[in-house]
């Protein structure tokens, strides 16, 4: 059986990704391009290692979703569209459920619950670093990562609730 796939978006210490200092907001949007490009790769190799379809159908869709975040972040680096800073809602499900791995059997479910948690973990850094960052241009724009991260969450916790309903 093929081992199972681990996240490896960013080694933390304390819920803050170990990384380099900041230079420009270009590097914090390469910073965030780049934790997009692994997202996707980490729900292909969950696409291949699960054993129901439509299981992976769920993250056949996730990695989608990531590849049009990558998509829109480049966009914001080359100055063709911006982040708008808005207050995104939260149903509060992934706050409320314990950690949770992915599993070779598991059911569409247990599928929105990883996705859930890895976009509540996203949201957690990018909130952690806007906390940390000594100038306000970086500080803006990882509120507004954060921001777009809360906004995939709400999504997948929509589907959840609905799902459960």
């Amino acid at each position: 059986m093929a081992q199972q796939p681990k996240d490896s978006a960013g080694t933390c210490r304390g819920g803050v990704p170990v990384i380099k200092q900041f230079k420009s907001v270009s590097e914090v949007l390469d910073f965030a391009i780049s934790r997009e490009i692994e997202a996707h790769k980490f729900y292909v190799r969950l696409i291949e290692w699960v054993q129901r379809p439509e299981v992976a159908k769920a993250f056949e869709n996730m990695a989608t979703d990531e590849l049009q975040h990558r998509i829109r972040l480049e966009a914001v680096k080359s100055g063709e569209v911006c982040i708008n800073k808005e207050e995104v809602g939260n149903l509060g499900i992934a706050d409320a459920m314990p950690p949770v791995e992915p599993e070779v059997d598991m059911s569409y479910v247990q599928a929105l619950r990883v996705a859930m948690q890895r976009e509540k973990n996203s949201y957690r850094i990018y909130t952690n670093l806007a906390t940390i960052a000594t100038k306000p241009e970086f500080r803006d724009m990882f509120l507004k990562l954060a921001q777009e991260e809360a906004g995939h969450k709400l999504r997948v916790e929509i589907e959840y609730d609905w799902v459960m309903s």
